[in-house]
């Protein structure tokens, strides 16, 4: 009957992710639309598409679980996953005790969002969304139908009780850190490990716990927030049509043909439809078809046209709308047209270094071999051109919108989803409601499962912030050096240090499951 009730409320979570969606793109519209004709629009939008926001991520978080969305480091002991999942469904219980609590103090404010509609309507999504992650989570550590939610709602009692019983009390740090780092390895969600350690630290101080579903709270309504879904809808939905193969032809057709033209178009391609998508995983999946062929077509081999496809997949992030572009605006509290402004140099260095120091364009055939670079042709490319008019344009909605100060981030945003929705449905004929619907499922996914590490990492980042740590930090490395240039140097080897070691641990989970058969 649980599980029923779950899978009943997992469906009613998708559908009501994407209906929140839905209406962070048409409030702000509406609001354009009405400003000029009635002098005003939606009492109090801004504040409204805030908190849709926040129902679409818990709830776009509780699909992301279903579908194996929430992002972990991987099972380095896959016999311990079980206890992996629990631990995690023990801290979802104690950050729904800890919400719940947020959300009374918010009831006894009587705060009012818009129409008589109180905020904590909203603000109860946490500590629901919360209590359903942890029964989810517990619900994966046994595949006994008899068993599965009876440990699913143990842990989540035993968090919760934890959280109540324990709420105000100086408890020991290390021990914590220590299951965590185990729970870590077992298989646990990424947040579900930074929450943990946000809530240990509150705890060696005696804080109150709320405080961490007051961070989670503060992210998720951040003004700038709505605008990540809603570019991110936009990517999805150019990336499941025709728009890719049109906006290949037209930089095959700017470069030339032949092997430098096409390795160029699809690098600079790959760079610039990341920016919408937000990422390389889905410009791989939207492009990887159409340029891999294009590239064996001109005698490029395959695995420097699959190493160039994934490489130049990862620069798009620093190219405006993309959606890590606008997450580093809103933690490092910078004006979004600012980061947008900033990132086109290093992209536009970052791509030319791939190409030159990567490698791609050099010739690995002998010249006799190779085939005649043709001639550049401005008829192909007009009637490329002319083809993805539309797509091409999507840049200047979105940009342009911002830059001109016709809209803000939020109705930017929403103008090109709306945009993306209307172009490829009506312009192109090949955006059904299948296709949206998709969209929409797996934007809310995304987003989601990207604000719950989001929340928990900020609850981290107050703590440390409360307690000086940036300050001991920055104390410690001027009296290291005061060379702005040896800091920045040291701070890239330490970057790239934390990523191999990344990389490092994400080869231990790939080759401790394949050798222990053979142990």
């Amino acid at each position: 009957m649980i599980g029923r009730l779950l899978r009943g409320l997992t469906q009613a979570d998708i559908w009501l992710a994407a209906l929140a969606l839905v209406l962070m793109a048409l409030i702000p519209l509406v609001e354009i639309l009405s400003r000029p004709m009635m002098g005003k629009g939606i009492d109090n939008a801004p504040v409204v598409v805030q908190h849709l926001g926040l129902l679409m991520a818990m709830t776009g978080a509780i699909a992301a679980e279903r579908f194996g969305h929430l992002t972990s480091l991987g099972v380095l002991v896959p016999r311990f996953y079980a206890v992996g999942q629990l631990g995690a469904a023990a801290v979802c219980g104690v950050l729904a005790w800890a919400s719940g609590q947020f959300v009374l103090s918010e009831r006894a404010a009587e705060q009012m969002l818009a129409y008589g509609i109180p905020v904590w309507w909203f603000e109860a999504a946490m500590p629901i969304g919360f209590a359903c992650l942890g029964l989810k989570l517990g619900a994966r550590s046994t595949q006994h139908l008899s068993l599965k939610w009876m440990y699913a709602l143990a842990a989540l009692v035993v968090g919760a009780w934890m959280a109540y019983s324990l709420d105000g009390q100086a408890l020991p740090f290390w021990p914590w850190v220590i299951g965590l780092v185990l729970l870590l390895s077992f298989g646990a969600p990424i947040f579900a490990v930074l929450g943990g350690l946000a809530l240990a630290l509150f705890w060696q101080e005696g804080l109150p716990l709320a405080s961490i579903a007051l961070s989670h709270y503060q992210i998720t309504v951040n003004p700038s927030l709505p605008a990540l879904p809603l570019f991110t809808l936009a990517g999805l939905i150019f990336a499941g049509t025709g728009a890719a193969q049109r906006l290949g032809a037209v930089f095959v057709a700017l470069f030339g043909g032949g092997k430098t033209g096409t390795v160029i178009a699809a690098t600079v391609l790959c760079s610039c439809f990341t920016a919408f998508t937000g990422g390389s995983g889905v410009t791989i999946l939207a492009l990887g078809g159409l340029l891999l062929p294009l590239l064996q077509g001109v005698g490029y081999p395959d695995r420097k046209g699959i190493s160039l496809v994934t490489s130049a997949s990862a620069l798009g992030v620093l190219l405006a709308p993309s959606v890590p572009l606008i997450m580093y605006a809103i933690i490092a509290r910078v004006p979004i047209n600012t980061m947008f402004l900033a990132g086109i140099v290093p992209a536009v260095v970052m791509v030319m270094c791939l190409l030159m120091f990567g490698g791609y364009l050099r010739q690995d055939v002998a010249r006799s071999e190779l085939r005649i670079q043709p001639a550049f042709n401005g008829r192909v490319l007009r009637d490329a051109a002319w083809h993805a008019k539309w797509e091409l344009l999507a840049p200047v909605v979105a940009i342009g919108s911002l830059a001109s100060g016709f809209a803000t981030p939020t109705e930017s945003a929403a103008l090109t989803a709306i945009y993306a929705v209307l172009t490829q449905a009506f312009a192109h004929s090949e955006l059904d409601g299948k296709k949206l619907a998709d969209s929409l499922s797996q934007g809310t996914q995304i987003i989601g499962g990207v604000m719950l590490i989001l929340g928990m990492a900020l609850g981290l980042t107050n703590y440390l912030v409360d307690a000086g740590i940036p300050d001991l930090a920055t104390e410690w490395v001027q009296s290291v050096t005061q060379n702005k240039w040896v800091f920045l140097l040291a701070l890239n080897v330490f970057l790239f240090a934390a990523g191999a070691l990344m990389e490092i641990y994400a080869a231990i989970v790939v080759l401790v499951p394949l050798l222990l058969p053979l142990a």
